[in-house]
């Protein structure tokens, strides 16, 4: 399905090691993605070289900018297909993963695809308002990702009571991510994190990425998230 040992030259140029089991769940992940894709919409990206570059090498360039501690618990916050969680897995599955997401049947799908792989990970289905609010997820994980999934001020809402204090929220975002932050750090600030820093990349055949990686520094007030509907409505700024 995919070039595996492409796989492991470009994820070699970004500095994630990949074994042959790693590759070999990396092709079986592909195949997955295409035959599902079939009569599940997962993805547009269906063609092997493009789901290698901009899913598979994208969701890995995460490891190359943030530390994963060894077992570090980590949540990907609307995960759809699986990007970045389940990439993260294959290349570190000592990582306790949560794989979220609002739309069961990707997780379905998700769950067959750990099933396959023999890899583990907690399937979580949810919204990110309401599991934000539960006790046994909030303000629970080392690192917090999302993958294009909404602007900063609002994704921040949706994913800082997960980080525990002292944790990371990561979310990978397109390259002009910088405007964003320029109307998001006050919210970033009210929710208890604090921006340490912002990390450009450039991938082969992927474009510009950019990751902003912010501490937790302080709790996030009982208030926050509030309901979707308030969240969209009036983002914090």
């Amino acid at each position: 399905m995919i070039d595996t040992a492409l796989l492991k030259v470009e994820a070699n140029k970004i500095g994630v090691e990949l074994d042959d089991i790693a590759l070999d769940r990396f092709d079986k992940y592909a195949e997955m993605i295409v035959e599902t894709n079939k009569s599940l919409n997962l993805t547009a990206i269906t063609e092997p070289v493009e789901i290698l570059y901009k899913h598979f090498v994208d969701s890995l360039s995460l490891l190359s900018v943030v530390d994963f501690d060894n077992n570090a618990k980590v949540i990907d916050v609307g995960t759809g297909a699986g990007f970045p969680g389940v990439c993260l897995l294959i290349a570190r599955p000592d990582l306790k993963i949560t794989l979220m997401d609002g739309t069961n049947k990707r997780l379905t799908f998700i769950a067959d695809v750990l099933d396959e792989l023999g890899l583990n990970a907690e399937i979580l289905h949810s919204r990110a308002e309401l599991a934000g609010k539960d006790k046994d997820y909030r303000e629970k994980y080392d690192i917090v990702t999302a993958r294009a999934v909404a602007n900063m001020n609002t994704l921040s809402e949706y994913c800082m009571p997960f980080v525990k204090v002292g944790g990371y929220f990561a979310p990978m975002k397109a390259a002009k991510a910088d405007e964003e932050l320029d109307s998001s750090e006050k919210a970033i600030h009210l929710l208890g994190g604090k921006v340490e820093r912002v990390e450009h990349l450039n991938l082969d055949n992927c474009g510009e990425r950019c990751i902003i990686i912010t501490k937790k520094i302080s709790q996030t007030p009982p208030k926050y998230p509030r309901a979707s509907a308030q969240i969209s409505k009036k983002p914090l700024a």
